[in-house]
């Protein structure tokens, strides 16, 4: 797998297997189709969504627009980069065209809002500096507030999610010349500008310190072992003027000796500032240009996990004077300093986390003074007793609980974790917000704290989903979807759209690798993982809502591996991490070793017969027809023997498997018809990473199949539904969402349907324009059309929207044209999928060669963006070849 989040995983040696295509970084069509040795791929037009999580991820970066009101952007260590919509309340994804070959550019080192033009915004991308991720790292462009994006590569790797992620900001641009741009490098590279608006980069060589600081020099863990470098850049914009380079510059560099410089030549020199604080990393650096104050807030560690010590020091940029101003004396922390701040309208006022104390809280401390005094968010009422500024609202997001109900003086929920990215609003000294190692909390009363009032802290996070997921199962009853994720565990998903109460608990595992059901009693469902208490498999015989810890382990068992489930529920085969596979016929009470199969090998289970299981290892084969007590390798040949392998069982079809991984040319999709004694590779899939099950197509005898995939020279979501015989593609290149090489599934009771895994965006579904579901059979009425428009991103003047357009009639549509009036005279800029015309209000939206015959229950989708003036409104009312659609 690629890059994970939480610090036991990023430990861990992580690989991607495979690599593909450049993915296109702005809307663009599925294609025609593609063709391979005989083999058909058409397209077809999906709608997805993300199943509603909100959060589960660290969000290092929070930045606001100094010239725009309600333009702030939220970046993320895997899960890309996200802008917020003021009027929806929510979050958007703008990075989810980045494609499988560029899988580490979902990884957000820093991000840039531009101060002069505000459609500009900058994101620096990669996850990882050493060879975890074998790419560089790059800064990609937008001049349309991240809808559509250009990238500049670099010589060098960048780490989204590497230690020292929440210090920053290490990209930044001139508030006086736009043009200029200065990029803070880890690994030794110093600091790097661009005069082109990010087209073109490169080092300042004048810059005398790349830095020093490694978190662990003598780790034998390269993620350990890399200099962290040059962490933030700020500028004095009072020394510049409109169209001129600003002269003054600071940069801050992770080196406890000399982390402070400054240039005066708009950044022609460099020099250590005179005088400054030694003994710590500046984690932040920001600049009040009121008071002329530049405020350091420093840790004795990169960060974000650890920090025992810091400091706050206040510069006077006049005077040259340096000033401890801490919060907290020195000899009494316990914490780092980071998520600094000041509120542009109320010069003086300055706030700052202790974004390392993880017990009992983190801590927010505010100052009304330029910091000559501080009162904290919470401080103590005669220990343990707490006595809290705020109140916690997460009613929005009720997993943040935990499901804890903590002695004092700890909370559930906490004020947070990790929080280094904290912002005042710069137009309004009410509204905050705040990231954690889980959310976004915000509050819109923040001077009450000043007035000794409470005010209130909620999640606001919607949107914005960074879970990294594991597994998924999609049972013939129950609820359609349970997760296995890192981090917060997983969640059994009742309702898609809306955000569960609670995670898995009982016991609680922080790292969910397996899930499995009984496929003839779906009720019965098991869950193995990594958890800190040593309880690594749980049982449920309610669907996942209860869970019991199994009442033993096998010796030696370190983490989940992978679990199956007998169909008729009467018994588990387990293959832990750190004991080799065992059974059981009861619930984990007592465990007996397989023989005949490796240690770590893959399980699952067939779907019809319960007595028999299945493994592979390293290009076998093994079958057990005893419930697990012993297995044979089957006389399968030419199977993967390397790389990232992953096989199911088909429901329904005794002995029916596919398998897909694989390496160099033995990558691919196989199918056993005949229980594992023989697999036939499918023609023309090239590479293939998952495989997964739903629901078949009206009238087919075969459940529909769905892959990550590479068919036809393209990488993307496919589904067949003819066994493979020809593929569908269902995504394009504006959804890519980076690595899904974790899991898929289909959803066995609405065809069409699909759940794919990502790490870092989260679960995303998908429906055809033809799904169906149970829960509405009759669709949206008897037009022989439907139209469905959606508005996905908007901003200042601007927005992109989907329209998908199906055929819900008996005939053909052969060179549909889709007509709509817009109700506020918005204009169309620019159509992707269609051509357009526009006369006043309507629009006239033509099929192009590939998409324009939809055959009765087919669609096309097609997307646009274009500009608006007071108000965005949704057409009410759509035609298609001059008949009236349903709309929806």
């Amino acid at each position: 797998m690629p890059g994970r989040r939480s610090a036991g995983a990023a430990l861990a040696a992580l690989a991607l297997a495979g690599g593909l295509l450049t993915a296109s970084m702005s809307p663009a069509s599925a294609g025609p189709g593609a063709r391979g040795q005989g083999f058909e791929v058409s397209a077809d037009s999906y709608t997805w969504k993300n199943v509603r999580i909100d959060g589960g991820g660290f969000v290092p970066g929070i930045v606001f627009n100094p010239s725009e009101k309600d333009l702030v952007y939220a970046r993320t260590d895997i899960g890309g980069a996200y802008r917020w919509d003021e009027a929806g309340k929510r979050w958007i994804p703008l990075l989810d065209s980045v494609g499988w070959d560029d899988w580490g550019h979902t990884g957000v080192a820093s991000l840039a809002t531009d101060p002069v033009d505000p459609d500009n915004v900058y994101v620096a991308v990669g996850n990882y500096t050493n060879d975890w991720d074998p790419d560089n790292g790059a800064v990609m462009r937008s001049s349309d507030r991240g809808v559509t994006w250009k990238k500049a590569e670099l010589p060098f790797k960048l780490g989204g999610n590497m230690p020292g992620r929440g210090m920053g900001e290490r990209l930044a641009v001139d508030p006086n010349d736009n043009h200029v741009l200065y990029l803070g490098a880890p690994s030794g590279h110093g600091l790097w500008r661009s005069t082109d608006s990010g087209a073109t980069w490169s080092e300042v060589e004048s810059f005398p310190n790349p830095g020093t600081y490694v978190p662990d020099p003598d780790s034998d863990n390269s993620y350990l072992t890399d200099r962290v470098g040059v962490v933030w850049v700020t500028f004095d914009e009072r020394t510049g003027s409109a169209g001129s380079r600003t002269r003054t510059v600071y940069a801050g560099v992770a080196d406890k000796e000399e982390s402070v410089y400054r240039s005066t030549d708009g950044g022609a020199t460099w020099e250590a500032v005179p005088g400054q604080p030694t003994g710590y990393l500046p984690h932040k650096g920001v600049l009040d240009t009121d008071s002329g104050h530049l405020y350091i807030a420093t840790s004795d560690t990169g960060g974000p996990y650890d920090g025992e010590k810091g400091q706050v020091w206040r510069y006077d940029t006049g005077s040259g004077e340096w000033r401890d101003v801490s919060p907290v004396p020195e000899a009494d922390t316990y914490f780092g300093y980071s998520g600094l701040t000041v509120d542009r309208q109320d010069p003086g006022t300055v706030m700052v986390t202790g974004y390392s104390s993880w017990w009992p809280d983190t801590q927010i401390f505010r100052s009304t003074d330029s910091g000559e005094t501080w009162t904290g968010a919470w401080e103590y009422d005669g220990y343990p007793n707490r006595s809290d500024r705020f109140t916690m609202d997460v009613s929005s997001v009720p997993w943040l609980t935990f499901g804890g109900s903590p002695s004092p003086p700890e909370t559930a929920p906490k004020l947070g974790w990790m929080t280094e990215s904290l912002e005042i609003d710069p137009f309004d000294s009410d509204r905050m917000m705040y990231g954690t190692g889980a959310t976004v909390y915000g509050t819109e009363e923040l001077t009450a704290w000043d007035r000794d009032e409470t005010f209130t802290v909620k999640p606001v996070v919607e949107g914005l989903e960074e879970t990294a997921v594991g597994d998924l199962i999609s049972p013939p009853s129950g609820a359609p979807l349970l997760s296995g994720m890192l981090d917060i565990g997983g969640f059994r998903h009742t309702d898609l759209d809306r955000v569960p109460e609670l995670m898995y608990r009982s016991p609680f595992m922080e790292a969910v690798s397996g899930l499995d059901y009984a496929e003839k009693d779906p009720n019965t469902v098991v869950r193995v993982g990594s958890s800190e208490t040593g309880q690594h498999i749980a049982f449920s015989t309610d669907n996942g809502t209860n869970w019991f810890a199994g009442s033993s382990l096998p010796s030696g068992v370190t983490g989940g591996g992978t679990v199956a489930a007998a169909a008729d529920a009467s018994g588990f085969v387990w293959s832990p991490e750190g004991a080799g596979v065992h059974h059981t016929t009861g619930y984990g009470s007592s465990w007996s070793a397989s023989q005949g199969v490796p240690a770590g090998a893959r399980v699952e289970a067939d779907r019809v017969d319960a007595g028999t299981f299945y493994g592979f290892s390293g290009g076998t084969f093994y079958v057990s027809g005893d419930g697990g007590a012993t297995f044979t390798a089957s006389g399968a040949t030419g199977l993967p023997a390397d790389g990232d392998v992953r096989f199911k069982a088909v429901p329904g079809k005794e002995g029916h498997i596919w398998l897909a991984g694989g390496s160099g040319d033995t990558y691919g999709l196989w199918r056993s018809t005949d229980g594992g004694e023989s697999f036939t590779r499918v023609e023309g899939v090239d590479e293939a990473d998952t495989i997964g099950f739903g629901k078949a197509a009206p009238d087919a005898p075969y459940p529909a199949l769905y892959s990550s995939a590479k068919i036809g020279g393209v990488r993307g979501i496919y589904r067949s539904d003819d066994a493979g015989a020809s593929w569908v593609r269902i995504n394009d290149d504006a959804h890519q969402w980076g690595w899904t090489g974790a899991d898929i599934t289909g959803d066995p009771r609405v065809y069409g349907r699909v759940y794919v895994a990502t790490n870092g965006r989260g679960i995303l579904y998908g429906d055809s324009a033809g799904t169906t579901d149970p829960d509405d059979p009759d669709g949206p009425g008897t037009a022989r059309c439907a139209v469905a428009y959606e508005v996905t991103n908007q901003w200042q003047g601007g927005f992109q929207a989907d329209v998908t357009v199906r055929n819900t009639g008996t005939t053909a549509l052969d060179g549909w044209k889709a007509v709509w009036s817009f109700p506020d005279g918005q204009q169309v800029d620019q159509m992707w999928n269609a051509s357009f015309t526009q006369s006043g209000a309507t629009v006239t939206a033509s099929s192009v060669d590939w998409n324009a015959r939809l055959e009765p229950g087919a669609s096309a989708s097609f997307g646009f963006t274009g500009s608006w003036s007071g108000a965005n409104g949704v057409p009410d009312a759509f035609e298609v070849d001059g008949a009236a659609c349903a709309t929806g």
